[in-house]
């Protein structure tokens, strides 16, 4: 026998550890959802039994924090994100539709808070039932902030959920229980698999990390360089300059070429899906749960195969 192979065999095999990466994208982030909800089922184990880290931005975070923090399954997911809990988190907005020209954020985000200590009460983020990490902006200090159950346990999990989801725009800047002030981790990450996968490593040193990295669709949609030329911030606003800074390919093929086989990506074009991240209207509603069912049918067997579920 080739002396190798004999000690590979003497050699224990590495414990793996499964981390779940979920992208911002508001609304859209409900797919993710639906695709998770569809690997319960198949698997008959619970999101939280299945992964040992959970990671997230922006809402993306908000359903890492309920699935670390609460337990909660994907139907208790999905009840989070129901017409009536969305229509609370859009409440009473400052905006005049008539124009562009918003000198406020789009929501007051009072409604937002209610929903989240409804369902986070007074719970930290040390109380997470296992490690979980969400990702925000420091706007004081310049610097992205990952509020995480490890290294900032004191905080509350209103405020992380709070913070991790104060997407420019759409909602205030964040005062959180430290003093600090943040927004949407999404403008430096909205894909944070790579710092899920840093992360992982420094909690479980000994281990293999896979990543199963979820993300809110991609837009498509066609910009016209030659009339983009001519455009100044009006223009670029009419035409989802929010969406490009979210864009998170870059981090995906760099993720791709760190992970390699232990790295599995879960995305696609959003088709018919509105590009923002705030249209509550059935119809879109239904276009982004066909978009995570489209995810399933697409990538179900190869994500159970990757998570051996």
């Amino acid at each position: 026998m080739d002396i190798r192979r004999f000690f590979k065999y003497l050699t224990p095999a590495k414990k793996t550890k499964l981390v779940l990466s979920l992208d911002g994208g508001g609304v859209r982030a409900i797919a993710a959802v639906i695709f998770l909800k569809q690997l319960e089922v198949v698997s008959g184990k619970k999101i939280f039994d299945i992964f040992d880290f959970f990671i997230g931005t922006s809402a993306g975070g908000i359903n890492a924090l309920n699935i670390a923090g609460l337990k909660a399954n994907c139907f208790e997911l999905e009840d989070f994100w129901s017409k009536e809990n969305l229509a609370k988190t859009m409440s009473k907005s400052f905006w005049d539709n008539a124009s562009f020209l918003q000198t406020k954020p789009k929501y007051d985000g009072k409604g937002k808070r209610e929903l989240l200590l409804e369902y986070f009460k007074d719970q930290s983020l040390g109380e997470a039932k296992k490690p979980v990490a969400v990702l925000a902006y420091d706007v004081e200090n310049r610097k992205p902030r990952l509020l995480s159950s490890y290294d900032s346990p004191g905080i509350k999990m209103v405020s992380a959920a709070s913070a991790t989801s104060a997407a420019p725009i759409y909602y205030s800047t964040q005062e959180i229980d430290d003093g600090t002030w943040l927004i949407d981790g999404g403008i430096v990450a909205n894909n944070p698999s790579l710092l899920g996968y840093s992360e992982a490593k420094k909690i479980f040193p000994e281990c293999e990390i896979k990543v199963l990295s979820i993300g809110t669709g991609i837009n498509r949609r066609k910009i016209n360089g030659r009339n983009s030329a001519k455009w100044g911030a009006l223009n670029w606003f009419r035409h989802d300059i929010l969406g490009i800074m979210l864009e998170s390919s870059m981090f995906d093929e760099i993720a791709r070429d760190l992970m390699g086989k232990n790295y599995l990506r879960v995305n696609s074009s959003t088709g018919l899906v509105n590009r923002r991240m705030d249209d509550t209207s059935d119809v879109n509603l239904e276009r982004i749960h066909l978009m995570g069912m489209e995810w399933w049918s697409e990538f179900g067997k190869t994500s159970t195969d990757f998570l051996n579920v």
